[in-house]
């Protein structure tokens, strides 16, 4: 492992997941400093955070360089995304991260720590069904210590207004095809050139044995979520920013 982080150029790898995310969310960067205001507004600058399903480590990235103060612990069940998080923050003290499946009933005692100030997670939970999700809200409200905050932006579209969601689909779509057409990489183009990595390789045959090309999950309303946190435990629970097919909804305990 240390001879291939070695060889290995984590800082593209990161670089080029988050060209290749901003290619689906033009506004991932504005959701990051809306999630990161509210953290500091809520916990201060010095919280414990609770990466959750982290990928290659994007929130605790801009958390670190936004709150030095900051400590993270990533989780995540994906090997191939993991190992570019763990080659990325290598010899970091303020990040740890822990190999977990969130449908496991017994993934939190595999943290580091029993509660957190603040669980921030980003377009990631929609590869969970809705009553999956429903148990898991209820794991996080034992997770988040009181007067702590949970944040999560995704895929939340209003069922209310399909004809508006249909025209807001049709010109991201265009707009994506644009940026394709002068040389974006898209999700499967991304996972071809990781699989093609000799350090990358193995794990990306085995993310791909656990999830296959994509996982089929749900994407209920901003309100759903913010209904279901409530009902986990949540004190307060909102929208506290929005796009017109993306919302973040935060959960305050």
């Amino acid at each position: 492992m240390t001879e291939a982080v070695a060889r290995t150029d984590w800082q593209a790898w990161q670089d080029s997941w988050d060209r290749q995310q901003e290619w689906y969310l033009p506004d991932r960067e504005e959701r990051f400093r809306v999630m990161l205001d509210m953290v500091e507004a809520v916990t201060g600058p010095e919280p414990r955070v609770l990466d959750l399903a982290c990928g290659t480590g994007s929130i605790t990235d801009r958390l670190l360089k936004r709150l030095p103060g900051a400590l993270s612990t990533g989780v995540d069940l994906d090997p191939a995304l993991l190992a570019i998080a763990e080659g990325y923050f290598a010899g970091e003290r303020r990040v740890e991260f822990v190999r977990a499946d969130l449908k496991d009933p017994a993934w939190p005692a595999k943290l580091p720590y029993e509660s957190y100030d603040a669980v921030l997670t980003a377009t990631a939970l929609h590869w969970l069904h809705s009553d999956e999700l429903s148990v898991l809200y209820g794991q996080l409200a034992g997770l988040v210590r009181k007067g702590g905050v949970f944040l999560n932006a995704d895929h939340m579209p209003d069922p209310a207004t399909p004809r508006l969601n249909a025209a807001d689909r049709a010109q991201r779509h265009a707009r994506m095809d644009a940026a394709k057409a002068a040389g974006a990489v898209d999700w499967k183009e991304w996972w071809a050139l990781a699989a093609a990595d000799p350090v990358l390789a193995g794990p990306t045959a085995e993310r791909f044995e656990i999830y296959g090309e994509h996982a089929e999950g749900e994407t209920p309303s901003a309100a759903w979520h913010a209904q279901t946190l409530r009902d986990a435990g949540f004190a307060e629970a909102r929208t506290v920013w929005a796009s017109p097919s993306d919302a973040m909804v935060l959960g305050l305990k």
